[in-house]
């Protein structure tokens, strides 16, 4: 029997293109179960995703950055999307200050691992998605050989040790990363495909690039300390999810060189060009190296908070 929601027509026309083979597709063979095909059906008729599409999705190997405000979302909406495997970093436990915005956990959830629970709630939405649970902090000496199992990135950290550790592996190991951050009223998003070069030639910006070094320790708030507005999160989760789908599946303009700024009081959003500075220390003309994450760098002293906010 067809999916419920397809009409006949319809069901043969995307079994078809299922069972169409290598010939259509740039991933590695594999097909959609007729669940899957019902599941993802409002993907399937999107020109712009489709059979071919969805298909990259599902062999697509995705490293989530924190459980917390912005991975709470992202790791939802990458699974509703079938995403095949998604790896969750996170060694931070559920606290009740947390349910305000990390929407993913819940009251039972209390004092578990966030990369638990987080992965509990994924087998719950879609069970053709795999999860791996890292439920360790990542460093500038782990980052390196946790990033490299996976294809692509998403940062949901808050606090500028991690991001620096999580750029300089994935520019290490050619990954791409997607990145975003938090303010009290504000969010910001970018693409990082530092492994690359532009259309004309010149080396794709870095994570350093766009923020050269971090701001002095305490300079900016915690989470605790100044609040966030909760609904923010999920706004800025959805996006980062919305932007690896992109990567993934090659639709629309990708935010490589561009920041996209979110102001929620005036519900205001702004892009921000940016570009490659050859003095930047992993990819510029004239620099001193940075060993890479992984290889005994020095790490950033930006405060002790957890991965996530």
């Amino acid at each position: 029997m067809p999916p419920s929601i397809l009409s006949s027509g319809a069901w043969s026309f995307l079994q078809g293109m299922v069972d169409a083979g290598g010939d259509v597709y740039t991933v590695a063979p594999m097909s959609l179960s007729p669940d899957e095909i019902d599941r993802y059906a409002r993907h399937l008729v999107l020109r712009d995703v489709g059979g071919p599409g969805q298909l990259k999705l599902k062999a697509a190997r995705v490293l989530v950055i924190g459980a917390g405000g912005l991975g709470a979302p992202l790791i939802q909406y990458l699974a509703a999307a079938g995403i095949g495997r998604i790896g969750i970093v996170d060694d931070d436990r559920v606290s009740l200050s947390n349910l305000q915005r990390q929407v993913i956990h819940g009251t039972p959830d209390l004092e578990d691992l966030k990369a638990e629970s987080a992965a509990r709630a994924v087998r719950r939405l879609n069970p053709h998605v795999a999860v791996d649970i890292h439920a360790v902090r990542l460093t500038a000496e782990n980052a390196r050989s946790l990033v490299a199992a996976y294809d692509i990135v998403a940062d949901g950290s808050d606090n500028f040790e991690t991001r620096y550790a999580v750029s300089d592996a994935c520019f290490a190991e050619r990954k791409p990363l997607v990145t975003a951050a938090l303010g009290q009223f504000d969010g910001s998003l970018t693409t990082i495909r530092a492994h690359e070069t532009d259309a004309s030639g010149r080396p794709n910006p870095t994570y350093r690039c766009l923020f050269p070094s971090p701001p002095p320790p305490g300079a900016i708030p915690t989470c605790a300390e100044a609040g966030i507005l909760g609904a923010l999160a999920g706004v800025m989760g959805s996006l980062m999810a919305m932007e690896v789908m992109r990567e993934i599946v090659g639709f629309g303009e990708s935010l490589v060189g561009r920041l996209l700024m979110v102001d929620a009081r005036s519900m205001r959003f702004e892009t921000l060009q940016y570009g490659w500075d050859e003095a930047n220390p992993l990819s510029g003309r004239t620099h001193n190296p940075l060993p890479f994450a992984g290889e005994g760098g020095e790490r950033s002293e930006t405060g002790e908070g957890p991965v996530n906010a």
